[in-house]
């Protein structure tokens, strides 16, 4: 595990006479919000960004003060880390190049084509003592922060995400696109290995997956079920928790919030004067079931954009060598369960529907 006192030190850390220099390969719609937010971080220098689309990266550099290069070698020169936004086919390669050359790497995802891939620039990083992190962006949403301060035991997940059909990702299906936000943050929330997965999903606009349904069950007893689309009309990020005293309902979106639970003995609701007073909550008693009152009390968010968060968490690693909330291994068994979902779609596809032979 990385830390500041055991983890080499790489060639391309810079002493502390130097600002952070970072860059970005690919600059599509994501790599450019990398962009960005790394003109806006202090202590760190934007410094090279690189695309096969010479003109755009060159407008991105302009716009943010860094400088496009046109090869990954130029760019090594330039950084002490970088963050991969190109199609997942390319990721493998990009990373392995990049942390050959000592460099820290932010990739976006999902992480990697295969598992054994993943794996092997996991322990690349290990060895070389570097900061592989991967974007699961939604670990840094302030949402999952107040679901974990308020979670013991869960033992049913509902996550819905639901968008409009996209301009990009459209080498992958919705799972390996979307739905692995979910799981991902599931596998942390649960702890517990899965044993069983039943999925289902339709191709309707792409060659691939457009949506999807899974349940999945834990070793541990809790039971997950999730469901992604990319073609709704409507955007929906809400992932529902219950756990035996509790039901949280938290909107990712919207970065909102609520907990159903049961009241404590002798709890009143909270008066509007004591509101008014701040000597109150916002709880309020909403029902009764078999003779004991049910609260509902908003959860508090402290709200901000997670990309932010994730890409200053990135550069505060990898400059103290401290290991980020989403490293390689958390990402590789998120990639091994999407892609095991994805199987099974895929499977049933070709099975084509009940009464289809002949």
């Amino acid at each position: 595990m990385l830390n500041p006192s055991s983890a080499p030190t790489p060639a391309g850390l810079p002493s502390d006479s130097r600002a952070f220099r970072v860059g970005v390969i690919g600059a599509g719609s994501m790599g450019k919000n990398h962009a960005r937010i790394f003109g806006e971080l202090p202590e760190v220098q934007f410094a090279a960004v690189l695309d096969e689309r010479t003109d755009v990266a060159g407008e991105i550099a302009a716009k943010y003060g860094a400088r496009a290069v046109s090869s990954i070698d130029a760019l090594i020169d330039s950084i002490d880390a970088a963050t991969i936004a190109t199609p997942t086919v390319t990721h493998f390669a990009i990373a392995k190049k990049l942390l050959e050359s000592g460099k820290h790497v932010l990739v976006e995802k999902p992480f990697t084509e295969t598992p054994l891939q993943a794996r092997e620039l996991c322990d690349l990083a290990q060895q070389r003592g570097l900061v592989l992190q991967v974007g699961h962006i939604e670990r840094f949403n302030p949402v999952l922060s107040a679901l974990e301060s308020r979670l013991t035991h869960p033992r049913f997940i509902e996550a819905t995400r639901l968008s409009p059909y996209p301009g990009r990702s459209l080498d992958v299906g919705v799972v390996l696109d979307v739905m692995i936000h979910d799981l991902e943050i599931i596998l942390h929330l649960v702890r517990s290995p899965w044993v069983q997965v039943d999925a289902v999903g339709v191709s309707v606009l792409s060659k691939r997956e457009d949506i999807a349904n899974v349940r999945i069950r834990f070793e541990n007893g809790c039971v997950a079920n999730i469901t992604a689309s990319r073609i709704s009309q409507d955007k929906l990020r809400k992932i529902r928790v219950f756990q035996q005293d509790a039901y949280l309902s938290l909107d990712y979106q919207n970065q909102s919030g609520y907990l159903l639970r049961l009241a404590r003995d002798g709890e009143k609701e909270s008066s509007l004067l004591g509101k008014l007073l701040g000597v109150a909550t916002d709880s309020t008693i909403v029902t009764a079931f078999a003779g004991r009152k049910i609260v509902r009390e908003p959860v508090e968010v402290d709200k901000g954009e997670p990309l932010k968060r994730e890409l200053a968490d990135f550069v505060a690693c990898a400059k103290a060598g401290s290991q980020p909330k989403v490293g390689g291994r958390e990402a590789t068994a998120a990639l091994e369960l999407a892609l095991e979902i994805t199987r099974q779609i895929e499977h049933s596809e070709k099975q084509g529907p009940p009464g289809s032979e002949g």
